[in-house]
């Protein structure tokens, strides 16, 4: 099983250009991947995506024949206009058969400044796209978010809602609810297996990494590149190219994988070349 993480800045890249069918080409060079998670696909927002292609996940479908899109909206409002609605958020796509789809809204803490010395910063809904694939093996969640870069206090918060979502799916695959066929209580797909994955715009070394790694729920999460490779700083995946949102390269786009799935782990690619957009794409490989 190949999954990609990509955080595609509305797909534009380090030349300005908005272009849908170089990120695919990025990412099928990388691998025949069967599932894509991406961050900030925009709907309607002219000032990002320019007016050819206004509805993302539609023109990405037509470029991933086979593949179904899934899109969830973090940010869903009307235009100033009026007239239409604008969206910003998570897709995946997958080749794979989808057994339950959940958007998950995280916290939104109030970014306000709590006295009149202390600088306001800007800050907007974030949320997690999650499916449950059925991979090889058996059912595989696969969850996809993109946390707050401006507040600390709210991406502090979403990272532990993350993680505790986690928990609370695991600890429902080990003790199922009683189920009730024909109706929305039916039997579901429940699975200690768990991919989390995306931009967190936090490093490895900061306290959100820290607080995701927390162990003793017995539904741990670990870093899948240190699984691999325990002792080694992690890649660095956003400012390669482009120091417009700090001084120097850092790693903030992680796969994130369940105690279960650590034997499963077989590689991890970070892609350094590609400009296509101001993030790197991230390839992790289970069998």
């Amino acid at each position: 099983m190949k999954i990609i993480t990509y955080n595609t800045q509305w797909f534009k890249g380090l030349d300005e250009v908005v272009d849908i069918a170089r990120v695919v080409h990025v990412a099928r060079e990388m691998a025949d991947f069967d599932v894509i998670c991406m961050q900030e696909v925009a709907i309607n927002y002219e000032e990002l995506t320019g007016a050819t292609a206004p509805d993302q996940p539609a023109a990405l479908a037509k470029l991933l024949p086979g593949f179904q899109v899934f899109f969830c909206a973090a940010v869903d409002e009307l235009s100033p206009c009026g007239t239409y609605r604008q969206q910003f958020g998570n897709l995946i796509a997958t080749r794979l058969p989808v057994h339950q789809v959940q958007h998950v809204a995280l916290p939104y803490p109030n970014p306000a400044p709590q006295s009149p010395e202390t600088a306001r910063v800007m800050s907007m809904p974030r949320a997690c796209l999650v499916l449950t694939v059925a991979a090889p093996w058996g059912p595989v969640r696969v969850m996809t978010s993109h946390l707050e870069f401006y507040s600390d206090a709210a991406r502090r918060a979403q990272a532990t809602a993350l993680r505790d979502w986690h928990r609370q799916c695991s600890a429902l695959a080990a003790f199922p609810p009683q189920v009730m066929a024909g109706t929305p209580y039916q039997a579901k797909a429940h699975t200690l297996d768990t991919v989390l994955c995306g931009d967190f715009n936090f490093e490895q070394d900061s306290p959100e990494h820290a607080a995701m790694l927390e162990q003793g729920s017995g539904f741990d999460l670990l870093n899948s590149w240190n699984v691999l490779h325990p002792e080694a700083p992690y890649p660095a995946t956003f400012r390669l190219f482009d120091r417009t949102y700090g001084p120097e390269p850092v790693g903030c786009d992680f796969f994130f994988v369940s105690e279960s799935l650590k034997h499963r782990v077989r590689g991890l690619t970070v892609n350094q070349i590609t400009q296509a957009s101001d993030h790197q794409p991230v390839l992790l490989e289970l069998f």
